[in-house]
């Protein structure tokens, strides 16, 4: 057995020697050292060894074992260095190559006004909610005072899933979620996607961005609805922007009105962007909520009153920016991107 264990070590370190790569080493580790390598298979006979040379076998076998291992080892590193100057001189960098410059993109112009219109609101007191814009016909049309014959419930007007359930048109329907499940006093904006069937034009699309406000307190008065607006206005464009209330007929609100606001281009003096009217495109809608939009939320309308407003975001981008056509939002061109 000694004369074998002799050989196996001679021909191994033969072997390593002569290996090439990680891979040859491996295969050679395994046939020695395997299973049914031949080191592994010659010292499972150890019990065919007679007592009086076992001891000087068993230490001859580790010796032979402990050389391999160190050789296996030596050659390892050998071929790992090898392979890492070969790296270096196939994969040499450039340190004097300029590196590349990696444009760096920004929130959309939309975001943008969405995120400024929440903390405007959040500094004067509102709180930020969100609903879903899958919902029922009940949140987005009954508990809202929309009567069956209003036009905005017709199927060629609004995008329904099924009989009751549809994508929400406006952004109300958070409102009543929050005045169902929350009892006065209430001040809450909610902003979010809103779905309704529109041609597509310079100032409508099918998919708009709205952004709805809502007070409910002990003696509201369409005083502070004004007031809010007023501060809104001027926050968000100016102190020198001015605003129009002109009577309108919304359901869910009485008295109702819509809102305009000075031309930014001229700050009212009259251009040709205003048609020398001195006022920019309508910016929002507003009112006092209905009684009936109170008692259907369980709020009792001898107690508390409330006002109401909503926006299109997109709209207010459009005015902020100067933006005549709202395809341009969501065209998503890099070149007018990148203005904003």
């Amino acid at each position: 057995m000694k004369d074998q264990l002799m050989n196996i070590e001679t021909e191994a370190l033969i072997r390593i020697e002569n290996a090439k790569n990680s891979k040859d080493l491996e295969e050679i580790r395994i046939q020695i050292f395997g299973k049914k390598g031949e080191l592994t298979l010659l010292l499972r006979n150890m019990g065919n060894v007679s007592q009086e040379d076992r001891p000087l076998i068993g230490k001859i076998a580790n010796e032979v074992r402990e050389k391999i291992q160190d050789s296996l080892e030596a050659k390892k590193e050998i071929i790992h260095r090898e392979q890492l100057e070969q790296s270096l001189k196939n994969e040499s960098i450039d340190v004097t190559i300029p590196g590349q410059f990696i444009e760096l993109g920004h929130r959309h112009p939309l975001m943008q006004v969405k995120e400024e219109l929440e903390n405007l609101f959040l500094s004067m007191g509102y709180d930020v909610v969100e609903g879903p814009e899958i919902d029922t016909v009940e949140n987005n049309f009954d508990a809202l005072n929309a009567p069956e014959d209003h036009p905005s419930r017709d199927m060629s007007d609004t995008f329904y899933i099924s009989e009751n359930i549809l994508l929400r048109t406006q952004t109300s329907p958070v409102q009543i979620r929050i005045m169902k499940s929350q009892k006065p006093p209430i001040r809450i904006v909610s902003a979010g996607r809103t779905f309704r069937f529109d041609d597509v034009d310079d100032t409508h699309s099918p998919m708009f961005h709205q952004m709805e406000c809502l007070v409910v307190d002990k003696g509201v008065t369409l005083a502070n609805l004004k007031d809010s607006i007023d501060k809104f206005v001027k926050t968000l464009f100016g102190e020198d922007m001015k605003t129009r209330f002109r009577p309108h007929n919304f359901p869910f609100t009485e008295p109702s009105a819509e809102v305009d606001v000075s031309c930014l281009k001229c700050m009212g003096k009259g251009c040709s962007a205003c048609s020398y009217t001195g006022w920019s495109m309508e910016l929002l809608g507003c009112g006092m909520v209905h009684p009936n939009v109170l008692r259907n939320c369980g709020i009792d309308p001898e107690i508390y009153s409330g006002y109401a407003f909503g926006m299109g975001v997109d709209r207010v981008t459009m005015v902020k920016y100067g933006i005549s056509d709202i395809r341009l939002l969501f065209d998503n061109d890099v070149r007018f991107l990148k203005q904003f």
